[in-house]
């Protein structure tokens, strides 16, 4: 089955830059689009950021010139750099096919706190 694994969250200062890392198993990793998403505390998830396989991408207005996907087909894995966090980007993350998921490829995610 497919395997998607989160990691590089923790807790961040605000105005820090982390980056976030997806490896993918089981799957065509460079044919799909792939995207990152969060969930916040009481609140649905949302597509942040997502890139197709060739590479074009698209962002949340929310994050959109301080976050930046990508990807690197050779070790299956989609990036999230996270630059100017601000407090209301706490939630967890996750990937998945973007820009439409697929309900069974959820993953753990990886949790961002972002403190002020």
């Amino acid at each position: 089955q497919v395997q998607l694994v989160e990691s590089g969250g923790g807790l961040v200062q605000a105005g820090g830059s982390p980056r976030l890392s997806c490896v993918a198993s089981n799957i065509k990793f460079s044919v799909n689009a792939m995207g990152w998403y969060r969930q916040a505390p009481g609140k649905q998830r949302e597509l942040v950021a997502g890139i197709t396989s060739g590479g074009s991408t698209n962002y949340a207005d929310s994050v959109k010139g301080r976050f930046t996907i990508s990807r690197d087909n050779a070790k299956n894995t989609v990036y999230l750099q996270m630059n100017s966090l601000k407090p209301e980007d706490t939630a967890v993350y996750y990937c998945n096919l973007g820009p439409t998921y697929r309900p069974s490829f959820w993953g753990q995610g990886t949790q961002v706190t972002v403190s002020s």
